[in-house]
């Protein structure tokens, strides 16, 4: 029986604040890592019977060891790359938690200050939705389009080249 290829991915990824720092995740651990050397949120793929919030608790707890308390859902990240299923993100941030950090298994978490987010080797798109973060943007719907090698060919915000 052939296995057929997915189509899409639904996932989470949430920028934790604290003391005018995000939450960041250095992607180091995997060799095989679309996302390796890039620094990130925390966040994960969705599990049967997940909601948005279910993934986003979940994965927090999981890669940090915190439980979120306050966060919110501040837009829809949609991801289209050469080659690859096209990804449904749901993008929160939160800035109340309990709990003690942890080690991740995905790379190194560091506190970064808001203020360095720009010099640390980020997505293209990454740049964009972050900036629309910290212009405290209204809900969102942002469409990213990579080639197979990882460059940003179109952006499209709200349904807007």
């Amino acid at each position: 029986m052939a296995t057929q290829k997915a189509r899409s991915a639904l996932t989470t990824l949430c920028y934790i604040e604290k003391d005018g720092c995000y939450l960041m995740l250095h992607r180091t651990a995997k060799e095989n890592d679309i996302n390796h050397d890039k620094w990130i949120g925390v966040g994960g793929h969705f599990e049967e019977g997940e909601s948005p919030e279910d993934c986003l608790l979940r994965e927090v707890r999981e890669e940090t060891g915190l439980t979120l308390t306050s966060f919110t859902f501040r837009g829809i990240v949609t991801f289209v790359a050469e080659g690859a299923p096209v990804e449904y993100m749901c993008l929160y941030t939160a800035d109340g938690f309990t709990g003690t950090l942890h080690p991740c298994d995905e790379g190194t978490l560091e506190w970064v200050p808001l203020s360095q987010i720009e010099t640390l080797s980020l997505w293209d798109g990454d740049r964009i939705f972050l900036r629309l973060l910290a212009e405290d943007a209204p809900f969102f719907s942002l469409k990213l389009v990579y080639d197979a090698k990882g460059a940003l060919k179109e952006t499209i915000l709200n349904g807007k080249l």
